[in-house]
Formats: structure tokens, C-alpha cells, sequence
């Protein structure tokens, strides 16, 4: 064995040399080889900082220049600071999110057969993403009744909403269980499927569409989410004639104890507000306020009332007419010259659009202005809302959630100018015709509610005692 182990070392080490024979030089070992490659990268470490400082040295002259070059004017300076910032990340990546969220809303309404609102022609830049509604592109003229996707009520009701012949909270309100009632008495229940699930499949496009025609209102919001919970409780075995008639009683049910008896209590406690002799004064046309002032005038009660109305849709002449008629003793202003005569008020009645979770007040554009002229005036303000216009999203301005009116009804003047006459041949001109406004709470004296008076801080309180109720 150890003769045979001898002869084999000599065999590996010429077979080691062989290299040395063929290419002349000697293996290398491994750390050779390990500093060569460490020599290597020290090498290509240099050449990179030359390079660096090369770049840097090319840059400085060019940067000389200009800093030699003759001061400029601070507008210019303010102007060439604003220049980077005026496009910067954030609002590149909502342009994204909200060109997604068009992209999603394009296939939705495409799926469910429904036109989308068009473009307007220009909107002042910080409202770019609320709705403006434009008497020249209407919605309604691209769908056809024969087509059967739309329920002919709900094209009615659109139409009537986009238009403006039905506007107010309570009214759009009444008008939409009006519609949904006829939807569900023509409705039938497709073979193999349950009433629970298809029929809200069914009402979803309806309420896309109206939505499209003009941003859903607070109330309809919560009449729509009343609806659809009741649909989702109906239980499979009962019939489609039962389930309809319990569908029928619970909208008029909500009716009657939302709208309703609901306005009758308000009424009642408003009612004890009012004293003889008060001047109380009103903003536009709200249906409960005119419920209260009748009601207070049918007692027996001796008050005036001050009718403040403005531009552009006049709601004001219309709670005037109403008021006369019921033999109420008014007068008729403009909002410009509230500031004259706030003096003479006793007190203010407003309805609201909504009664936002952190204590503000949405209601008709120009309510906040009065609300802050009778707080200079030390007048006392109170807003008449029902609970089921109570809503559970909280915002401190009107830019966020919002509409926009038809801008022509700004230029609609006896003498228009004549920028205005043609203004959308300017391009520098846009003009801004916003529906609500919002009031802060300290402006507000009192909200009366069917469920008692109130301040405006008591709204998480009563949506949490309404879920409360609801799920017992």
C-alpha cells in the first residue's frame, strides 16, 4: 500500500505543472488572486471619484454665470420660487387617484347603461372636482325609454332633479320614495333568484343615475340606506306580494315619522320660541320654517317676519308669496342690506340642508354670512332640522362636499355686461355659482329637532342612539 500511495503524489503534482508548461507561468493562490481582485476595485473606485469631481467642476461654471447675473425683482423671484412648486408630488398623485376613480366610475356607468356627466365648460380651480350642473349638456337627452335599463319614474325624477323643478331636502326626499314605491310595485322577482338580493341589484343603477343628474342630497342618503337595510332583512320565504306590501309600508312609514309627525313636533317647540311682538327673520325658502311660521301665526300669535332673499335662484319671493297668502305681515330684502336691518330682528330661523356630525350647519349659500351679521347683533339663531338629515361625516368649509349651479344663471341680468354676455369666449374669466355653505357651531344658538332642542355638538349623540334603536 505504501509503495503504490508513493508513485501517485509525483503524477499530481506534474499534473499541477502542466499549466506552467502550456502558458509559462505559475499558478496563483488564493490570495493572490484575492488582492488582485481588491486592486481591481480600489482601481475602479478612483476612476469613479475623478469622474465625480469632473461633473463638479464642469457645473460650477455654469453656475457662475448666474449668480453674476443682475439682481432681478422680487416679483420675479417670487415667480421663479413658485415655478418648482407648481407641480409638486401630492397633487400629481391625486390627479392620479382621481383619474382612477373616473376610469372605475366610466366602466360602472358603462356597465349599468347609464351616460356620464359631461364635462363643463370651466370651473374655478379649487372646485374642480365638484358637480356643475349645465342646462346645455342634460343627461337625460342621451337614454331613450325604450331601451327598458331605466325605470321611466326614475328618468322623470332625474330629469325633475337636474332641472331644478323639485329642490329642497325634504322635497327631493318625498319625490324619491314616491319613485322607489312605483319601481318596486312594477318589479318582479327573476326565476331562481330571491327578492332580498336582485332587487337592490336592480335599485343600485337607479341611484347611480340620479346621482349623476345631481349629487345625492344627505337626505336621500339616508332614506336610500333605510331602504336598502329593510330589502336585505325581507326573508326568502316570503312571497313577492308580501314582501312588496311590507316594502310600501316601510317607506310610507318613514314618511310619516321622518317628515312628517316629525315636522309637526318641531312645530310645536318652535312654536314656544316665538313671542309677540318678535321680528324674526328668515333665509330663502325652507318647507319647516314655513310650517313654523304658520302654525305659530294660526295660534293667535302677533309677528313680523323678514323675508332676506338672494341671487341667483330668488328662492326668497316664493316663502314671501306663501306667507302673504297665510295673512302674515312681511317684509322683503335683499342680503346686502341684512347688515341694515339685523338691528330691528328678534330672532333668526333657518332650515339646514344637513347637521354635519361636528356640529356644523350645511344649508342654502348665504346662510353662514346672516348667521355672522346676528351674531354681531347679539340676535339669537335656531335651525329647524330633522334627525334623518343628520349626517355622520364632519367638515369645516364648503370646498370639500359641495355642489355648483348652472354658472349662466349668474349671467341671466336684466343689462348684462358685456364681459358677461360672452364669457366663456375669456379665457381668464370663470365664474362660481356654489349651492351650500357651512355654518360653525358658535354661531348657532339652538337646533330644534323632533327629538328636543339641542345644541349642534349633540350630533354624534343622536345617530348613535338612532343605530342603537335600529339594531334593537
Amino acid at each position: 500500500m505504501e509503495n503504490k500511495g508513493k508513485p501517485k503524489k509525483p503524477q499530481a503534482q506534474g499534473g499541477s505543472k502542466k499549466p506552467e508548461a502550456e502558458g509559462g507561468a505559475a499558478p496563483k493562490s488564493k490570495a493572490q488572486l484575492k488582492a488582485e481582485r481588491r486592486a481591481v476595485q480600489e482601481a475602479q473606485r478612483a476612476a469613479k471619484a475623478e469622474a465625480a469631481k469632473g461633473n463638479q467642476k464642469q457645473q460650477k461654471p455654469q453656475q457662475k454665470p448666474q449668480q453674476q447675473q443682475p439682481k432681478k425683482t422680487a416679483a420675479n423671484n417670487a415667480a421663479k420660487k413658485s415655478e418648482p412648486s407648481a407641480q409638486p408630488r401630492v397633487p400629481d398623485r391625486m390627479k392620479a387617484d382621481d383619474d382612477k376613480a373616473t376610469k372605475r366610475l366610466a366602466k360602472k356607468l358603462e356597465k349599468h347603461q347609464i351616460p356620464q356627466r359631461k364635462s363643463s365648460k370651466r370651473k374655478v380651480g379649487l372646485f374642480n372636482h365638484l358637480h356643475q350642473f349645465e342646462r346645455e349638456s342634460c343627461l337625460t337627452k342621451d337614454i331613450s325609454f325604450s331601451s327598458g335599463a331605466m325605470h321611466p319614474a326614475i328618468l322623470k325624477l332625474g330629469l325633475q332633479y337636474a332641472e331644478g323643478i323639485v329642490c329642497g331636502s325634504n322635497a327631493r326626499c318625498i319625490a324619491l320614495l314616491g319613485a322607489l314605491k312605483q319601481v318596486i310595485g312594477d318589479y318582479q322577482t327573476p326565476p331562481q333568484k330571491e327578492l332580498s338580493r336582485d332587487l337592490e341589484a336592480k335599485i343600485t343603477p337607479y341611484i347611480t343615475f340620479l346621482n349623476q343628474c345631481r349629487p345625492l342630497s344627505v337626505s336621500m342618503g339616508n332614506a336610500i340606506k333605510h331602504m336598502k337595510y329593510h330589502i336585505s332583512q325581507v326573508p326568502s320565504t316570503m312571497s313577492d306580494s308580501e314582501a312588496k306590501e311590507h316594502l310600501y309600508d316601510i317607506l310610507t312609514s318613514f314618511f310619516r315619522e321622518k317628515i312628517l309627525l316629525a315636522g309637526q313636533a318641531i312645530s310645536h317647540d318652535a312654536i314656544r320660541k316665538i313671542q309677540d311682538g318678535d321680528v324674526i327673520m328668515v333665509y330663502a325658502c325652507s318647507s319647516l320654517i314655513r310650517k313654523v311660521l304658520c302654525d305659530a301665526h294660526e295660534t293667535g300669535m302677533r309677528f313680523s317676519v323678514v323675508v332676506v332673499d338672494s341671487r341667483p335662484k330668488m328662492e326668497g319671493r316664493e316663502m314671501l308669496r306663501r306667507l302673504v297668502n297665510s295673512g302674515i305681515k312681511c317684509s322683503y330684502v335683499l342680503i346686502t342690506a341684512v347688515s341694515c336691518v339685523m338691528k330691528e330682528a328678534t330672532k333668526v330661523f333657518l332650515g339646514a340642508h344637513a347637521l354635519l356630525a361636528n356640529g356644523y350647519v350645511m344649508s342654502r349659500v348665504g346662510s353662514s354670512q346672516l348667521a355672522l351679521v346676528a351674531r354681531a347683533h347679539n340676535v339669537p339663531v335656531l335651525v329647524c332640522c330633522e334627525t334623518y338629515k343628520f349626517y355622520d361625516r364632519a367638515h369645516t368649509d364648503s370646498f370639500v362636499f359641495n355642489e355648483l349651479g348652472d354658472p349662466e344663471d349668474l349671467v341671466d341680468l336684466e343689462h348684462r355686461a358685456p364681459v358677461l354676455t360672452d364669457w366663456t369666449q375669456h379665457r381668464s374669466l370663470a365664474l362660481l355659482n356654489l349651492v351650500y355653505d357651512i355654518t360653525p357651531p358658535e354661531l348657532i344658538s339652538l337646533v330644534i329637532t323632533e327629538v328636543g332642542m339641542v345644541p349642534c355638538t349633540s350630533v354624534p349623540v343622536v345617530l348613535r342612539v338612532k343605530q342603537v334603536g335600529a339594531e334593537t
